[in-house]
């Protein structure tokens, strides 16, 4: 029989393994924004339901997502523990130690907004001192399951419509979905361009919530 610091390195790897896919990444971003159904998160990954539910299966017995039954549909939430946490030293060392990660950050995420991006003690205090605007770009459908106090929600898709929501006369803060969410890079560009002051928060709404912050729900 193995020693027991061989038998934990085996499940170590079981469970490393389990992340050793792209799609399963991008599940448990998609899940960590809210409770979603496999249908749901088959659409938004582009991934039939029979493989998206294959893929959650191995996340949820690694313990990175939970489900539940609702009626006929079978419901994923994130799972218990540091997930994000786990997920957030793996995008760290990816950016030190991969050349290709750094520069698909540099060439594409940094092109569109290089200035620094807002950290979540920053914006507690800001929004104390009512200075700034919170700004969700995230579709619809996730800014109900949760979202950062007080925030507006004009998804990327509707921004050009919605300009006159927007304040002139003080910044703008918009967030997504996390660190590598294109979406509120897109809007940070797309605002400046057209003159607004605004910034983009540190991370995203599942970070805010695992951090231990107040979020709202719209139902």
């Amino acid at each position: 029989m193995a020693s027991p610091k061989v038998q934990i390195y085996e499940k170590l790897a079981e469970l490393a393994k389990v992340l050793g896919s792209a799609h399963r990444l991008e599940l448990i971003e998609y899940v960590s924004q809210g409770e979603r159904s496999v249908e749901r998160l088959a659409e938004l990954t582009g991934l039939t339901v029979a493989n998206t539910s294959q893929h959650l299966q191995l996340l949820r017995r690694g313990g990175y997502v939970r489900s539940r039954r609702d009626g006929k549909r079978v419901l994923y939430s994130l799972g218990e523990g540091p997930v994000l946490e786990l997920l957030a030293s793996l995008h760290c060392y990816a950016e030190r130690n991969s050349a290709e990660v750094r520069a698909i950050v540099g060439d594409y995420f940094g092109k569109l907004d290089q200035f620094e991006p807002v950290s979540r003690e920053e914006l507690l205090q800001r929004l104390d001192d009512g200075d700034v605007t919170l700004l969700d770009v995230r579709p619809e459908d996730e800014f109900s399951l949760g979202h950062l106090p007080g925030a507006l929600n004009v998804p990327l898709g509707k921004l050009e419509q919605r300009l006159a929501e927007l304040p002139t006369d003080h910044e703008i803060v918009a967030y997504c979905r996390g660190p590598y969410c294109v979406l509120s890079f897109e809007a940070v560009a797309a605002l400046r361009a057209k003159g607004y002051r605004v910034r983009r928060l540190e991370d995203g709404f599942p970070e805010w919530k695992a951090a231990g912050y107040a979020v709202e729900a719209s139902r």
